[in-house]
């Protein structure tokens, strides 16, 4: 009978601190898969700006929408990047002039 009141026992105490665990892992889960996503995100930017700078002309005099670097390709075709890497066309009208 002492054995069965001592295991009951230690079920009761490790009970809620398995339910605390099973919680501290789904965070730390979804924590790591937040911070996968903005490193993958980055990289993607780092990625398409550099190859757009080595493939395509920099636009000097002009900027996009929100202060972006503008690249042009070889259709003349006007974009910037954003910070998934995704290249964003616009229209020369679009543009904005550079402060100096």
């Amino acid at each position: 009978m002492k054995k069965l009141i001592g295991v009951t026992a230690f079920l009761f105490c490790i009970g809620p601190s398995y339910s605390t665990n099973a919680q501290a892992v789904k965070k730390t889960t979804q924590t790591v898969k937040k911070e996968a996503t903005k490193a993958g995100n980055k990289t993607a930017e780092v990625a398409s700006k550099g190859k757009a700078k080595v493939t395509d002309n920099v636009y000097k005099d002009k900027v996009g929408p929100n202060g972006q670097t503008v690249y042009i390709d070889d259709h003349s075709k006007y974009y910037w990047i954003d910070k998934k890497g995704h290249k964003n066309y616009v229209t020369e009208a679009d543009l904005k002039n550079k402060n100096k």
